[in-house]
């Protein structure tokens, strides 16, 4: 019985049914409550599911009267009629208006049929999954919006290449060595920018698409090293309902946004990564997770495409693997050391962000 309730009373709140104190007080349980929380989502996804199936068999029975309308007035037959010397009558010249109105709306049902079987189809993840990099629109109209810091400062940008794809990115070792996700990384080369505005050169160390993570080292005469970095890079899971909170670039200045993890998983049990409730937007993709230690606990990635607020982000876990990747095959060069003391534990929030800000970096990739 109690089941019973509690899903009406998350259709009441899916349907906007509720007042505005009612509204709060379950968007209070929904994120003391991961199990509610995750119902939620769960419901809302399969009421979306249910109204496009309702939409394909509207359009199914829509076309069948159609038809049937057209037969009994006699614009159509079910018959072909063929001469005995094999002559066939034609009726396309006819009712040639008719066939492509038929045809279109056979079309529209196929359009939606196709819909349907990718959103269904736990293989196709492009319509639900929305990657948080910035594409080349985004970046061109960064561009022009930071105006003087781009085109009155002198850029390191290389001459004749052009940015094609951007996000965030962090330090994980002081001496320049800074993770983003895979996916940000669409070119050969990149630029990082800090909090300042400062532009540094980066190479390309690593780049492991299976995992979505990629290694980027600053290789820049104007970049001082770190001796150590405030925060660690936490091993463990983290809980469920911990506060979380990030700092990333969706715009042309770092940005901080709150939460708390929803999900010990990601989409569709993704053991790489974990459900966050919290907003995330084009930008974000390889903002640092931390927890209230400051500790870095996952890595943005990307976000329900359907539903607002469901963000999903790698396991901090998986930095380590790709770090033992690139320490093991780079013979002779410099090893990648991960801090595992957070410094910054005791600090007050807004003090924690002052002193991590630095390490936060504007990530812009870019191609010949």
């Amino acid at each position: 019985m109690e089941d019973l309730i509690l899903l009406e009373t998350i259709e009441k709140y899916l349907s906007n049914q509720m007042d505005a104190q009612e509204k709060i007080a379950f968007e209070l349980v929904r994120k003391n409550t991961p199990d509610i929380d995750q119902m939620v989502v769960e419901h809302a996804m399969l009421l979306q599911q249910m109204d496009q199936y309702s939409m394909v068999k509207s359009i199914k029975l829509t076309l069948a009267q159609t038809y049937q309308n057209l037969l009994e007035h006699g614009e159509i037959s079910n018959t072909i009629e063929v001469s005995g010397g094999g002559k066939v009558i034609q009726l396309f010249n006819k009712y040639k208006r008719v066939a492509s109105i038929a045809a279109s709306v056979g079309g529209v049902i196929a359009l939606f049929i196709s819909g349907l079987a990718l959103y269904l189809s736990p293989a196709s993840h492009n319509s639900q999954i929305q990657q948080l990099s910035n594409d080349i629109a985004a970046i061109k109209k960064s561009q022009q919006y930071q105006g003087k810091l781009i085109n009155e400062v002198k850029s390191k940008l290389p001459a004749g290449v052009k940015f094609i794809s951007g996000g965030s990115g962090f330090l994980i070792d002081g001496k320049g060595f800074i993770v983003t996700n895979a996916h940000v990384i669409k070119g050969t080369g990149a630029i990082v920018v800090d909090n300042t505005g400062k532009e540094y050169v980066a190479e390309i160390a690593l780049l492991d698409k299976v995992k979505d993570l990629a290694i980027l080292k600053i290789n820049d005469p104007d970049f001082t090293s770190k001796k150590s970095l405030p925060y660690s890079i936490r091993k463990s899971t983290t809980d469920l309902g911990e506060e979380i909170f990030t700092l990333g670039y969706p715009r042309n200045e770092i940005v901080y946004g709150t939460g708390y993890l929803s999900a010990r998983s990601g989409y569709e049990g993704d053991s790489l990564s974990y459900q966050l409730q919290m907003s995330a937007n084009p930008g974000n993709s390889g903002a640092p997770v931390f927890d209230n230690a400051g500790e870095v606990i996952g890595v943005l990635s990307t976000r329900e495409a359907q539903l607002e607020g469901v963000v999903f982000a790698l396991k901090s876990n998986n930095i380590f693997k790709v770090v033992n990747d690139y320490n093991t095959s780079n013979e002779g060069g410099k090893d990648i050391k991960i801090s595992t003391r957070s410094n910054i534990s005791r600090m007050s929030r807004k003090n924690q962000i002052a002193t991590l800000e630095s390490c936060v970096y504007y990530v812009k990739s870019f191609d010949k």
